[in-house]
């Protein structure tokens, strides 16, 4: 008798799509992000002091000066964590949301945009680390918390799990918006960039307009940073509105939307080279690994 020939077993079936995730897109991520931090941290620092006090960028700077370099670091293990682990989501789940609807016949702007949202509101998982950073970072808690664990300990303990969370909705206003953003406006520009002689144009290039995609973003969102530094440097009670709040730091400061921005030109800095090195530096890292 003829023997049914069996077709061969689809490999996906019983591993599911596991092994077609594209894990190189998360590690570029996560690399990216850890060069840019422990560049940029101190430049993070003193835009937060400006954030929290209202003050300008020397003020800000005689403060941390004054402080010396054993606070200078302080609460930069929460960033790190939550950065590489946040920019590996960030270009890993963009990817994986974005190419299956683009392959499924969606539209490209649909499909980005889709990514970015679904992305940038994954992120606020990590938000914890970036609430403890923020404690940490405040000069009226520095007796308070010893270190990142302590602090992590404390504020669980004493407040409960949802304390961490503290601040969400303008993180999340945040996220998925400039993600989506920043992607758009990536492709954008790469589809009209020139093709460069060597890598070092190249690099410099992908500095240049990460950098300047980042200071624009960072711009647009930054009262939503403002309003989550004044959510955040606190501890317990009522989880304030958004509104109260942007209404509450705009009479604190003289009723003038401009005190609003204090800080603004410094984070810009900070946009830029943070931006920049983290564009230059996924993109390099990417050539290496496809």
């Amino acid at each position: 008798d003829q023997i049914e020939e069996l077709d061969p077993v689809d490999d996906s079936l019983v591993l599911g799509n596991f092994d077609q995730i594209n894990w190189k897109e998360f590690v570029c991520g996560w690399s990216a992000a850890f060069i840019n931090i422990t560049i940029t941290y101190p430049i993070n620092k003193l835009i937060f002091r400006q954030m929290l006090h209202g003050i300008k960028a020397n003020n800000a700077f005689h403060q941390l000066r004054s402080e010396g370099m054993f606070y200078l670091y302080r609460g930069m293990l929460p960033p790190l964590c939550q950065k590489t682990l946040s920019l590996s989501m960030m270009f890993g789940i963009y990817e994986e949301v974005r190419r299956p609807l683009m392959n499924a016949g969606c539209n490209q702007y649909v499909a980005k945009t889709a990514g970015g949202i679904l992305a940038g509101t994954t992120e606020a998982i990590l938000m914890p680390f970036e609430r403890i950073q923020t404690l940490l970072a405040d000069a009226y808690y520095h007796k308070e918390f010893k270190n990142t664990a302590h602090a992590f300990k404390a504020v669980g303990y004493r407040y409960g799990f949802r304390e961490y969370y503290r601040g969400l909705i303008p993180i999340l206003l945040r996220n998925g918006p400039s993600n989506v953003g920043f992607f758009i406006i990536r492709d954008e520009v790469q589809k009209r960039l020139p093709r460069f002689e060597s890598k070092f144009q190249e690099t410099v290039c992908e500095f240049f307009y990460g950098a300047m995609i980042g200071v624009v973003l960072s711009s647009i969102f930054y009262p939503l940073n403002v309003i989550k530094v004044a959510m955040q440097s606190k501890i317990g009670g009522d989880y304030e509105n958004v509104f109260k709040v942007l209404v509450q730091i705009y009479r604190e400061r003289g009723s003038k939307i401009r005190y609003i921005y204090h800080g603004v030109q410094t984070n810009c800095t900070r946009a830029f080279v943070s931006w920049g090195v983290m564009n230059a530096a996924y993109e390099n890292l990417k050539s290496l690994v496809y």
